[in-house]
């Protein structure tokens, strides 16, 4: 009853207030949970939700209509942007988002995910020639109290410091991290920038990012994964841009260069970085190499500290792309070269197909043609003739109200790419073949439904399965919008793979295990200031007999008289196992994540405060408690504080 009272009285505490609250897709929180939940690839959140906050931050000005402002929808597919580019060129400004579903390559579901990062107010001007100085700096402290490794060699808090700065074409920033553990500032990176109209349209030095086509060969910023019904994120662009997250290994450090002349684009880079590795010994010591390479970043005790910067990584390339009538085509080729050859440990059999050797060079042709309403795209990309990765997808549009999606994906077990990030469910672009079909249909008006069914297979050992083995996918969606305050959303997700059985001795059985997830959620604005979300799941894991739910209840208020918001979850949890934990996603500091796994039974709540200081400082301050109980019904009970302060000039 004490719990039910609370979620009521988050009802009745404002019930005549008034919210004005920038709410992100459901989409795009779908996509963040499903990344979260693919837990050997967790920097992909990271990635994800820094550019979601970035777009929030500083809208898209997309009445603009240059290319290089609305590409930094990076959800888009670059025949996405030149159409809409060309559209308002042609046409003029976009009203409202309901004109951009009719625009060739859009349709409604992709005018819902750019609504709450699009700026359409008329701002066809180009004011990039102002030298107006333009800073924000940005810090985040976390703390968990109570909590303390013994083995850390530093301090138990995090600190994270941003910083950056516009002034006409020219830009700039650097970034400055402490993980949990470490010793002062582990982690730097910074950057300068100009961006033009001309021959030249971007130059950056010191540390960036890239992607080009598929991202099969380079894609170091936002993971190009397979949401089953959102299919705005399959996009395919080609980009650089400036280094901005906090991976310490998946990035550029050096000079980058985006030219055009006409119809032909050119992207060359060149890069010198130091990367963190495990190095070994040959038996004889005559031979001193890299075991492997470490990702996650972490140097909070001695051994840790040995795999910092402990190979160096040279790397360049080029991207070449020429547009045509109905097809815009591209070439790269890259190589990288390491001061210490890569010796996997070929005793483990899940590292025969692993890289061996100190280079690597990769080649790859990719395309995107639009014919009519039918978007063709595909990549073809290799190490030699035997180790390649292919993709090859298509979007149609029958009719204004339904869009279909297809995607073919075949990566090879020995094919290697360390800054590749193509479509695919495995966080490394090798030993999977997939196919991928969805749908999004407009049934009635305000009604919405999307499918989509995914088959993966792995020729080779992977993570947790040490055989050949395969997985499946399906999910569908309803989402009914009557009203504009109003928003129900349903959604039924079932999850096939096959995984190692430990539970005997010897050789790992088989286990084929499937979960099932049904959530349903409704969103509510009663006015301005003030929304709710209540949501309740449930899940199950065959053949374990494992079930789970939840029930949690949001609330955001934004004070009239000060500049003072409010965000508020209540979250009651019970699962049986690890194996049918839930996710959920949370607000929380700008350019940070909190998507917590929720296993066992017990609650979660947070409140994070929002205080917007005059017109050049905001402070943000976020609780999160959660408290589980044991067989014996003894609380334990975890919390967290996480403080952000960010002034702009």
């Amino acid at each position: 009853m004490k719990k039910l009272f609370i979620v009521i009285l988050l009802y009745l505490v404002a019930a005549s207030a008034y919210s004005q609250v920038r709410i992100v897709s459901e989409n795009m929180i779908s996509i963040a949970e499903e990344l979260a939940a693919g837990e050997n690839d967790q920097e992909a959140v990271v990635l994800y939700i820094e550019q979601l906050h970035e777009l929030a931050e500083n809208p898209v000005k997309v009445n603009s209509a240059d290319e290089t402002e609305i590409s930094r929808l990076f959800f888009l597919s670059d025949f996405q942007v030149n159409a809409l580019a060309d559209y308002i060129t042609r046409s003029g400004n976009v009203i409202s988002v309901y004109e951009l579903a009719s625009i060739p390559g859009f349709d409604r579901k992709t005018a819902e995910l750019m609504t709450p990062f699009i700026d359409l107010s008329d701002n066809k001007a180009n004011t990039s020639d102002s030298v107006r100085f333009r800073s924000t700096l940005l810090s985040n402290f976390l703390i968990k109290p109570g909590e303390k490794d013994t083995s850390d060699i530093g301090s138990s808090f995090k600190l994270l410091s941003k910083y950056k700065f516009s002034a006409g074409r020219f830009s700039g920033g650097f970034i400055t991290e402490k993980d949990q553990g470490e010793r002062m500032f582990d982690f730097l990176a910074g950057h300068l920038a100009f961006n033009g109209d001309g021959f030249i349209k971007k130059i950056i030095i010191g540390d960036f990012s890239a992607r080009f086509g598929q991202g099969t060969v380079i894609n170091t910023g936002s993971r190009t994964g397979l949401s089953l019904t959102a299919p705005g994120y399959m996009a395919a662009r080609n980009e650089i841009r400036p280094y901005t997250s906090t991976d310490e290994n998946n990035f550029f450090r050096g000079i980058a260069a985006q030219l055009s002349f006409r119809k032909t684009g050119m992207t060359i880079f060149f890069s010198h970085n130091r990367i963190d590795a495990a190095k070994s010994f040959s038996s004889d010591s005559s031979e001193f190499f890299a075991q492997s390479f470490y990702e996650t970043g972490l140097h909070n005790t001695k051994s840790m500290i040995l795999r910092k910067d402990a190979v160096e990584e040279t790397s360049y390339g080029i991207n070449m792309t020429c547009n045509f009538s109905y097809l815009k085509a591209g070439f790269i080729w890259s190589e990288s070269r390491y001061s210490l050859s890569v010796v996997p440990d070929r005793s483990d059999p899940g590292n025969l197909y692993d890289f061996t050797g100190n280079i690597n060079r990769i080649f790859s042709v990719h395309y995107n043609s639009l014919i009519n309403k039918i978007l063709l795209f595909g990549e073809f990309s290799f190490n030699d003739p035997e180790k390649y990765a292919i993709v090859q997808g298509a979007t149609l549009r029958p009719s204004d109200r339904l869009t279909v999606n297809f995607r073919y994906r075949n990566y090879s077990p020995g094919y290697t790419s360390f800054h590749g990030n193509g479509p695919g469910i495995n966080s490394s672009d090798n030993n999977e073949k997939g196919f991928l079909g969805s749908f999004t249909f407009e049934a009635a008006k305000h009604l919405f439904i999307s499918a989509g069914y995914d088959v993966s297979h792995f020729p080779w050992l992977r993570y947790r399965c040490s055989f050949p083995s395969s997985a499946r996918r399906t999910e569908i969606k309803i989402r009914y919008v009557p009203e504009e305050n109003i928003a129900l959303d349903i959604s039924y997700n079932i999850r096939y793979e096959m995984l190692d059985d430990d539970s005997g001795q010897g050789i790992p059985q088989i286990e084929d295990r499937e979960s099932r997830c049904l959530k349903g959620q409704v969103k509510y604005s009663p006015g301005e200031r003030l929304s709710f979300l209540t949501r309740i799941d449930y899940k199950t894991v065959q053949p374990s007999g494992s079930s789970g739910m939840l029930f949690l209840q949001d609330m955001v208020y934004s004070f009239r008289q000060v500049p003072v918001s409010l965000y508020l979850r209540y979250c009651i949890f019970s699962t049986d196992d690890w194996d049918s934990r839930l996710y959920t996603y949370e607000n929380d500091l700008l350019y940070s994540f909190s998507i917590p796994a929720l296993s066992g039974r017990g609650t979660r709540s947070y409140f994070l405060i929002k205080w917007e200081i005059g017109k050049r400082a905001e402070l943000r301050a976020k609780y999160s408690l959660t408290s589980l109980i044991s067989e014996n019904n003894f609380s334990e009970e975890t919390d967290e504080v996480k403080l952000q302060f960010r002034v702009w000039f």
